[in-house]
């Protein structure tokens, strides 16, 4: 599979993103094409990684100012002033170990820093557990800032944050 390049997410994208969503919902959220184009309409950055003409991966985020109705956004907002929110990050289990996630993660730094937001936050299930999940978030230096109950308390999140130093990151 060749390198995969970054770009913005387009309405042609779509389906694929959906497709790569429903893989991993127990790890994410149940999302159909309306959901997608509500949170697509209120993100700050919605990015997708391509190889060899697939989408192979995507990022949705959204900033402080967002009118996200999301129990995790809401916690984010009551505790910190001014954050970019990772709603999900997915990328697809045969392009795993090619470093897509942190080409994700690594855009989406580069652009809060751009535009003076030094705090990254996003959260992951601690039940059902997320192993790859927390892994992935410890190498960049996510820290917990708190755990909540989702999902009419059949999820257990640990609600993380990465302040940006303002050197590149991994």
């Amino acid at each position: 599979m060749a390198d995969a390049i970054l770009r913005d997410a387009v309405a042609a994208d779509f389906e694929r993103v959906l497709a790569l969503n429903a893989a991993e919902v127990t790890q994410t959220s149940a999302m159909d094409r309306a959901r997608l184009e509500a949170l697509a309409a209120l993100a700050c950055r919605f990015t997708v990684a391509e190889a060899d003409g697939r989408v192979v991966g995507f990022l949705l985020a959204m900033d402080h100012d967002a009118a996200y109705d999301n129990d995790n956004f809401r916690w984010f907002a009551a505790h910190a002033p001014r954050f970019v929110y990772v709603d999900r990050i997915v990328v697809d289990a045969a392009a795993a170990g090619m470093g897509i996630g942190g080409k994700l993660y690594r855009d989406l730094f580069a652009q809060a820093r751009r535009r003076g937001i030094d705090r990254v936050v996003c959260e992951y299930n601690l039940a059902p557990p997320n192993p790859a999940s927390k892994a992935f978030h410890d190498r960049f230096g996510f820290v917990e800032v708190g755990r909540q109950h989702v999902a009419g308390g059949s999820k257990l999140v640990s609600l993380q944050q990465l302040v940006l130093a303002p050197e590149a990151m991994p």
